[in-house]
């Protein structure tokens, strides 16, 4: 069995929402799953004034700890469509990983959120593969596994990408059940593919 790490950074609760599935898709398709958020870069006085959701009780991963996993699943909402600053600073740090390819042919997707529809669902994902190619790693897409990628009778977030879920621009949308249905499946197609790469 794969183990897959799910690492977050959630600035209103709804990555963290989207996760729960993820992980639940995960866990069905076999995977030991090991559940982590980034370190946060912001002030906990900035965070009161911005009503940032609390954060929750799982552990704050370190780069090191990377080396530890078969694969990754990364969530975070998409900042002008590209990670957020708390996302880039663990990267950055992973500098040393990088020097030995610690984490050469492991295999990463994405999920995310956006203020809207058009707000970076592709484009969120397309400037983090950067990130994947200087460290080797082999990006595995959503595709369209689920019907609800084909659905434009309401809003739908998510993308041949990744799964996600819209916002709005002031964090009131809540992700929907198609939302977290796509993310349960990504997570089982995700650890089919870790688990052929692992065999």
């Amino acid at each position: 069995m794969p183990k897959i790490f799910v690492i977050t950074y959630s600035t209103f609760g709804h990555i963290n929402k989207v996760a729960e599935s993820v992980v639940k898709g995960l866990e069905k398709g076999g995977a030991v799953v090991g559940r982590y958020q980034v370190p946060e870069t912001l002030s906990e006085e900035i965070l009161t004034k911005m009503h940032a959701a609390p954060k929750l009780d799982i552990p704050v991963i370190t780069p090191q700890q990377l080396t530890e996993a078969d694969g990754f699943l990364f969530g975070f909402p998409t900042r002008y469509g590209t990670t957020p600053a708390q996302i880039k600073a663990f990267f950055d740090a992973t500098g040393g990983l990088w020097q030995k390819n610690a984490l050469h042919g492991k295999p990463a997707g994405f999920f995310f959120s956006t203020a809207s529809q058009h707000g970076g669902q592709e484009v969120t994902v397309l400037s983090s593969l950067p990130i994947l190619a200087h460290h080797g790693m082999i990006y595995v897409p959503l595709g369209y596994p689920s019907a609800h990628l084909f659905d434009n009778s309401e809003v739908v977030g998510g993308s041949p990408w990744g799964s996600g879920t819209v916002a709005n621009g002031d964090g009131s949308r809540q992700p929907t059940q198609k939302e977290l249905e796509i993310a349960e499946i990504q997570g089982e197609k995700f650890a089919a593919v870790a688990s052929k790469l692992a065999a």
